[in-house]
């Protein structure tokens, strides 16, 4: 007799009991941020990226009074770090500081990564650019744009470049000068940058591919000399330094970009609060001013990351295709 009533008032309790477990995740959302955030970068500290997370950290823990916790996976070009994250629980409190590198060029050139730049990830936005350079030593004779084009048609296969590895988005870059001007260039990819920077210093290489601010110090010391940006316009930084795309090349329109990303499936609310954030930080006049300091260009509020990314992994792939890169 008491068996259906039992089994009811069993099922009502257990039903309650996934109702107030339903509700866990969304009061854990309206809360958001409760504790620490972990931004991963995938490259050891001091490089590029890894300055890049830790101004947006600092500023962005400003901005939603939690601390922004920078921690370094670095190995397999960025592609380790971003691996942590993709397997991260989507709650929004395991972040990547995300570059184009590992976020839409390693894949298409090597076959051990596994994840995808935009299905496994929740982009949220853009944050920063960075130009790329063309760079000689200060002993060469070639000393600008129209030198290096000139010596590089009428010399195929002669002059080789450096950069600091197979696949990274300094070797597409120099690819596509490449492609763009008909030339036939030798590439030596090296493991960092302050060894191909010496080796361009001292001789044994003739030109080499830096972000700009990796190589504007040996640039204002007379160490290197600067051909050309691979970018469609000049940088603020050193608006001295004139572009591929001025001496014809148009096709030359590459640079790093930097975004935030979370693992796939982050809830919406909380993505909504993470853009709202990284909008307001990409307005804070202290922020702006140490990125620009630092090489970049901070990013315009609002820009569409994951329609971003399609259209340069697009860009890349033909580049990869071209020069038949592989890892």
């Amino acid at each position: 007799m008491n068996q259906p009533t039992l089994t009811r008032r069993a099922l009502m309790l257990a039903l309650a009991a996934c109702a107030a477990g339903a509700a866990v995740p969304a009061h854990a959302q309206d809360d958001y941020p409760a504790r620490p955030i972990t931004l991963v970068v995938g490259y050891p500290a001091g490089g590029s990226t890894d300055l890049t997370a830790r101004l947006f950290g600092d500023a962005l823990s400003k901005r939603i009074g939690e601390r922004v916790i920078v921690e370094n996976v670095g190995g397999a070009g960025g592609a380790i770090g971003a691996q942590r994250v993709a397997k991260a629980r989507p709650d929004g409190y395991t972040l990547l500081l995300g570059a184009s590198n590992e976020m839409a060029i390693a894949s298409l050139i090597n076959k051990a990564v596994k994840y995808d730049g935009l299905k496994d990830f929740t982009p949220i936005g853009m944050i920063s650019t960075q130009p790329m350079v063309l760079v000689a030593s200060a002993n060469s004779p070639i000393k600008n744009i129209s030198d290096f084009l000139a010596q590089a048609r009428a010399h195929p296969g002669k002059f080789s470049f450096g950069t600091s590895g197979v696949g990274t988005a300094l070797h597409l870059s120099a690819e596509s000068v490449k492609e763009a001007g008909g030339l036939q260039l030798v590439h030596v990819p090296y493991r960092g940058v302050a060894p191909l920077a010496s080796d361009i210093m001292g001789g044994q290489l003739q030109f080499g591919v830096f972000v700009l601010s990796s190589a504007l110090a040996n640039i204002r010391a007379g160490k290197l000399v600067p051909i050309g940006l691979m970018q469609a316009s000049r940088a603020p930084l050193a608006p001295e330094i004139p572009t591929f795309a001025e001496a014809g090349l148009k096709d030359v329109n590459m640079d790093i970009w930097f975004g935030l990303y979370g693992p796939a499936n982050v809830p919406a609310p909380v993505v909504a609060k993470l853009r709202a954030a990284l909008d307001d930080v990409l307005k804070m006049p202290e922020f702006r001013s140490k990125m620009q300091e630092s090489g970049s260009t901070v990013a315009a509020s609002g820009v569409d990351l994951a329609q971003f990314q399609r259209k340069e992994t697009e860009k890349y792939k033909r580049i990869v295709e071209f020069a038949k890169i592989e890892e």
